[in-house]
């Protein structure tokens, strides 16, 4: 009886269980399609954004410049890939669901991107062969990560719950470093074939978690053991030298100078024309890729003589950008550390990096010298001169028995400009000067000399060029236009790419560089030289020669020194000398490095005729005053 009356309940039940069920899935098609409709509407939102970001960052412009690349290109392509830099900081400000999207779900926020990508190629038809958006392939490349400890990736953090497939940042030390190989980025094998069109640098670090140094001290008192694992680390594209810089490289293969002249002549159209302060830009670019973090590194530090301060502070203000550590000086602060009492009321002294050791390994750039007074100049000058800065803390004023000195070392180079027209106002200027000798007699002599270049700018603020004006007048009226079609190939981005990996370049001289360089030293301090200091040439001067000369070589991305490298050091360092003390029996043009303007190949080829010139007007002046220096005029 109990067993029929469930079984009469059951089928009793039953269509009223169906009624129920279909009730329900009826609200979950309803749910669903809610769920579906909101998640549409968001990706779509998303999408937006992505596109406002990438606009606004500059990244649309880029991803153009790659569509045509590839639309250029004769080679038929499955996949095209694309990397876009994303900032995820800029991104959550925009939309804090799409900055979140992209740090902790990347594959799916490459799929947005995808679709933003793929109807920007059709819509504004970029890429003629392009079918489908699977073959359209996004690479989404951080350039920083959340400061949070969720975000680092550490092996010796428990429990390792590193499943989820999002971004993770690593810092540790590397143990063991592969060489810079090919790879295929389509495929999984190793690529051979240097033609191959997705082929990229691959190099493979293997590394410890920093936290390992403990471990190795030596044996703990609780005499635990302890297992060192590494991991290994796949690095895709080092730092590289866009398709640009290789093209115009090949191009001026046939010559040591032409490839340096036409970056000097391109470098900064967005701040001067184009053909405009060749010189002073061929220092700069020099000045910048000789930045390093090392210990007695060759430094490259720039005077710059000029009327129009403007000008030359928006030029020196872009080309700090190019590096991780430019810095700009105010002027209302120290340059080098100072002591200050703890704002925490303890007492104690604070130390203040300031802007000298804030741009280590980069460049501190320090506005106008005739700004600073006698002790300011007089602490800058020992600086230079030694590398190397004192700080000293009085014991009793901060609670200290005894007092103090702390020595900071100075890895920076710096950049200063004289305002001629302050100059001449704050001082009676000087007479019976020798042939090409400016008057800079607002700045110590011991000074300039420790400054590696002295470079008068090209033209006077009451005489500026007509392209030079209508630069100015255009960019008032439209600050963000590009003015030249060069901007467009060589952008900012694409110079500090360059630097980044010019920079690093390790370089050596080659003994006839190195017998350039002594013999021009050597017989110019035995000319330049007078009744009360001796030689006038700085005992730096040869530091600085060889500085300059293997800056060239990185900038000719060479790893030798060559002669025309150390001539074209020679004619920089002999021109900043003229500028100081007048000329020599070297006798250089006014403008040594670029004696005229740089129009076309024709103009081109003109300059490396006269630099060939200079080279064996050297050679003669070597060996008529260089003692015991024994160089043939005609062995080219």
């Amino acid at each position: 009886m109990a067993c029929l009356m469930h079984t009469f309940i059951i089928i009793v039940a039953w269509p009223v269980l169906m009624l129920f069920l279909h009730s329900l899935f009826q609200h979950f098609d309803k749910e669903c399609e809610d769920l579906s409709w909101r998640m549409h509407h968001e990706i779509q939102k998303m999408r937006e954004i992505s596109l406002v970001y990438l606009d606004r960052s500059g990244g649309l412009q880029k991803f153009v410049h790659d569509c045509k690349k590839y639309n250029d290109s004769k080679q038929s392509y499955a996949v095209y890939r694309f990397i876009i830099s994303i900032n995820p900081s800029d991104i959550t400000e925009l939309d804090a669901v799409l900055g979140n999207y992209i740090l902790h779900n990347p594959i799916q926020a490459a799929q947005i991107f995808q679709s933003v990508c793929f109807i920007a190629i059709k819509t504004l038809s970029l890429i003629e062969q392009l079918q489908t958006e699977a073959q359209v392939s996004i690479l989404l490349k951080p350039t920083h990560l959340p400061p949070l400890p969720s975000y680092v990736f550490s092996l010796s953090a428990f429990p390792f719950n590193y499943t989820s497939q999002r971004f993770y940042m690593s810092e540790g030390i590397a143990t063991a470093m592969g060489t810079v190989t090919k790879y295929t980025q389509g495929a999984r094998f190793l690529c051979t074939e240097e033609t191959c069109p997705f082929s990229e640098d691959k190099q493979i670090v293997e590394m410890v978690d920093a936290k390992v140094l403990n471990a190795l001290k030596g044996y703990s008192d609780d005499k635990s053991h302890f297992m060192i694992q590494t991991f290994t680390v796949f690095l895709r594209g080092p730092p590289f030298v866009g398709d640009n810089f290789k093209y115009l490289l090949s191009l001026t293969s046939s010559s040591c100078w032409k490839f340096t002249a036409i970056l000097a002549n391109i470098f900064a159209s967005q701040v001067v024309p184009p053909g405009t302060c060749n010189t002073l830009k061929l220092t700069i670019l020099l000045s910048l890729v000789q930045t390093c973090e090392k210990e007695n590194a060759n430094y490259l530090d720039l005077l710059i003589v000029t009327s129009d301060t403007l000008v030359i502070d928006r030029l020196l203000n872009y080309s700090l950008c190019l590096l991780p550590r430019g810095i700009r000086h105010p002027p209302s602060s120290d340059i080098f550390p100072s002591v200050s009492k703890d704002k925490h009321g303890t007492g104690s002294a604070s130390i203040q990096a300031c802007s000298a050791v804030l741009a280590k390994g980069g460049v501190c750039y320090i506005g106008d010298l005739s700004s600073y007074k006698k002790d300011k100049l007089e602490l800058l000058q020992s600086v230079l001169e030694s590398r190397m800065t004192t700080v000293f803390i009085p014991g009793k004023k901060y609670g200290e028995e005894a007092d103090q000195q702390v020595t900071i070392s100075v890895q920076t180079n710096f950049w200063s400009f004289v305002d001629v027209d302050s100059s001449s106002k704050k001082h009676i200027q000087k007479e019976n000067f020798l042939i090409g000798q400016m008057d800079v007699s607002l700045i110590p002599p011991n000074l300039l000399d420790v400054f590696g270049l002295l470079i008068y700018n090209e033209f006077p603020s009451c005489q500026l060029s007509s392209p030079l004006v209508h630069h100015i007048l255009k960019k008032a009226i439209n600050p963000e236009a590009m003015l030249y079609k060069v901007s467009q190939q060589f952008r900012m981005q694409d110079f500090e790419e360059f630097i980044l990996f010019a920079r690093n370049l390790h370089v050596e001289l080659s003994s006839e560089a190195e017998n350039l360089i002594q013999g021009y030293y050597l017989a110019s301090r035995r000319l330049r030289r007078d009744s009360l200091r001796g030689s006038t040439l700085s005992a730096s001067a040869l530091k600085i020669l060889i500085s300059l000369s293997k800056a060239h070589t990185k900038l000719s991305l060479r790893n030798k020194v060559l002669e025309e490298d150390a001539l074209i050091a020679i004619l920089l360092l002999e021109s900043s000398l003229t500028l100081k003390h007048g000329k020599s029996a070297l006798c250089i043009a006014p403008n040594p490095v670029f004696p005229f303007d740089l129009s076309d190949e024709n103009s081109l080829q003109q300059r490396d005729s006269y630099l060939m010139q200079c080279h064996q007007q050297l050679l003669k002046f070597i060996a008529a005053y260089g003692p015991g220096i024994h160089i043939n005029p005609n062995e080219e």
